[in-house]
C-alpha cells in the first residue's frame, strides 16, 4: 500500500507528539485494513507533518521515498536548524527525485502532484483551512478530484503555529 503525505509546516511543539500518535495509530489501521500488506510511503519531507509522517513510517519498518521541490530545496526551504533532521530522514528514503529546477510555489505545487500521482492513499495532516499554490489544501483538493481516498489526520488539540 501507497500512502502519500501533505499537511502543515508550522505545528506548534504540543501538536508534534499528538500528530505522531495519530499518524502512528493511522498507519497500524492500514495495515490491519490491508492484511498486513507492506506499507510504503511518498513525501516532499516538508518541515512539519512531512517530517513526522517519515518518521512513524520508520518506527513502522516502512519504507518511502522523497519527492522534492527542486535541488535547491534543502537552502531554500529547510530552515537551518532543522537541515540536521532533514538530511538523516532524506538518508533513509528509499529514492529522492525532483519536480523542477527550482524551489518556488509551482514546484511545491509539482511535488504534491508527483506525490499523488503514486499514492493509493493521501494522509491529509490538516486543519481544514485554505492556503496557497502548492499548500495542503489545494493537495487534497487535487487528490479527491483524481479520486485518491484521502484520510485527514487532525487530532484534538492539535494547532498551527499563527
Amino acid at each position: 500500500m501507497r500512502i502519500g503525505v501533505t499537511g502543515h509546516i508550522g505545528l506548534t511543539s504540543c501538536s508534534r507528539p499528538l500528530i505522531r500518535a495519530a499518524l502512528r495509530e493511522a498507519l497500524h489501521e492500514v495495515r490491519r485494513r490491508t492484511g498486513g500488506r507492506p506499507l510504503h510511503g511518498l513525501t516532499c519531507l516538508a518541515e512539519g507533518a512531512d517530517q513526522l509522517f517519515a518518521q512513524e513510517m520508520l518506527v513502522a519498518g516502512a519504507t518511502f521515498d522523497v519527492v522534492l521541490p527542486a535541488p535547491d530545496y534543502r537552502w531554500r526551504g529547510i530552515r537551518p536548524a532543522r537541515r540536521r533532521a532533514f538530511d538523516a530522514l532524506l538518508e533513509q528514503a528509499r529514492s529522492v527525485s525532483y519536480a523542477c529546477e527550482v524551489s518556488d510555489d509551482e514546484a511545491y505545487a509539482a511535488a504534491g502532484r508527483r506525490v499523488l500521482d503514486r499514492c493509493d492513499l493521501l494522509f491529509a495532516v490538516w486543519d481544514g483551512s485554505a492556503g496557497g499554490i502548492g499548500g495542503t489544501a489545494e493537495v487534497v483538493a487535487e487528490a479527491r478530484r483524481r479520486g485518491v481516498a484521502v484520510e485527514v489526520i487532525w487530532p484534538p488539540g492539535a494547532a498551527r503555529l499563527r
